[in-house]
């Protein structure tokens, strides 16, 4: 599992170099102001000057904040500073810890593949930061991404159990698989559908994970993600280009696992309960087919219009899993729709949930950690679309409700818990361009704000 390294956030400035965090108004002097002035440097946000010192040697560095320091503006440090030790100056406390916790962030970098990977540069921060805690969700953040960076050759399902099983051994939580041909007997009949194909060392599983379920009195929180391992669109079969990523169609399950950990690590006052379904959507003789009436976990047959719409199915059962435990909270991720990014663009996940508090909750915290998410409407006037002649659903909802990432949201909320609140996160878990500190590939979405939600709700 990914880790980040002890030092990359330290209480010991030692011989930190200094990088001073400078406002659009701010005036420079002397031989600063002049090589600032060569340099075009104009404090613009994101800016970054190394200053030079004695004999060649970097000195310190200059941090352009823009009008007014925003503290996550400090991923593109960790991108942009040469490997050292550096220490923010110019900054309050608090935005010292928002500022170590985005450095962490952007010091990601996914190099399992690379031979003589590069030193990375660390931050030394005050008494007053909880590094600890930074850390915590640093690594929470890039344990997701690097499980998407994965290939899949490298992240099939079991691969995924595996980290699940590593998660719970640190924790002290119980975890129960169930694989292949026992999902039939097990009752997730959906999920063993849409994973059959594949080959048998990479057959579908369920993972469940369970924390603290001995303490009645506590609160029940469930975590669902889609662990799709590889999208092939089955039967249906995406062209070159939509396939090319398909890799980080497990987005959701690592954001869940990702979630469960630190909600763990926090020792947040709550039961837990993490539910993964890990499959992948192949191409064989026996794979599942257009026109295949589907049986569900909770009873429901789903008629199959797309092999490609393979994710609700899964997360069907899953989420019919979750209600049986009666949870007062369900967040589920998932790397659902195209239509997502059409209406809302790869940055901005869609936010799901008929529930006015957790939707106002979810916001806020969203805001407050700067981990952006936009509510989206269950609109009821969709759900006909959803209606098959020879079964009870559809999962290609009939053309005319066009809305694609409201009408899978409305297929979920058919088999999401009724006991308590559900949210649903249309991910898109990939960063498509490069941005210091934010290098193209796979992109922590909704997780943080998540954790900041359950922190403020269960304290």
């Amino acid at each position: 599992m990914s880790i980040l390294h002890p030092d990359l956030l330290t209480a010991d400035a030692g011989d930190a170099l200094p990088v001073r965090v400078v406002t659009r108004d701010m005036t420079l002097e002397g031989a600063e102001a002049a090589w600032a002035a060569a340099n075009d440097f104009s404090g613009k946000a994101g800016q970054v000057l190394l200053l030079p010192g004695e004999g060649g040697a970097v000195a310190g560095a200059l941090f352009g904040a823009g009008e007014a320091f925003d503290p996550m503006t400090a991923r593109a440090l960790a991108a942009r500073l040469p490997a050292g030790l550096w220490r923010l100056e110019g900054v309050s406390h608090e935005a010292e810890g928002h500022a170590a916790l985005a450095f962490a962030l952007g010091a990601y970098r996914f190099d399992r593949y690379k031979a003589r990977p590069a030193p990375a540069a660390r931050l030394a921060v005050g008494p007053k930061v909880d590094i600890a805690a930074a850390l915590h969700i640093a690594a929470a953040c890039a344990l997701a991404r690097e499980m998407v960076d994965t290939p899949a050759a490298d992240m099939g399902p079991l691969q995924i159990e595996t980290i699940a099983r590593t998660i719970a051994e640190e924790s002290g939580a119980a975890l129960a698989v169930t694989t292949g041909d026992a999902l039939i007997e097990d009752n997730y009949p959906a999920v063993h559908a849409v994973g059959r194909a594949a080959a048998a060392h990479r057959a579908p599983r369920v993972i469940e994970l369970s924390w603290n379920l001995d303490k009645a009195e506590l609160p029940l929180v469930a975590l669902v993600g889609k662990g799709v391992v590889f999208d092939t669109g089955g039967l249906d079969l995406k062209p070159a280009a939509g396939m090319r990523n398909m890799k980080k169609d497990m987005g959701g399950a690592a954001h869940a696992l990702a979630l469960g950990r630190l909600v763990m690590q926090a020792k947040l006052p709550v039961r837990l309960v993490v539910l993964v379904a890990a499959v992948e959507n192949a191409v064989s003789g026996d794979a599942f087919r257009p026109g295949d009436i589907l049986s569900s976990r909770k009873g429901l047959t789903i008629e199959v219009g797309n092999t490609d719409a393979e994710g609700r199915l899964v997360l069907a059962d899953v989420l019919t899993r979750a209600a049986e435990h009666a949870p007062d909270l369900t967040l589920d991720f998932a790397t659902l729709t195209g239509a997502a990014r059409i209406a809302l663009g790869p940055d901005l996940p869609p936010l799901y949930t008929d529930d006015e508090d957790l939707a106002a909750d979810l916001l806020a915290a969203s805001k407050a950690v700067g981990d952006p998410l936009w509510r989206m409407p269950l609109w009821p006037g969709y759900r006909p679309a959803l209606e098959a002649e020879i079964a009870d659903l559809r999962n290609d909802p009939a053309g005319w409700a066009q809305a694609g990432s409201v009408t899978a949201a409305l297929f979920l909320q058919k088999f999401a818990p009724e006991t308590g609140a559900w949210a649903h996160m249309d991910i898109f878990a990939w960063n498509p361009r490069a941005q210091p500190g934010r290098p193209e590939g796979a992109e922590a979405q909704a997780l943080r704000a998540c954790f900041e939600m359950l922190s403020n709700r269960y304290r």
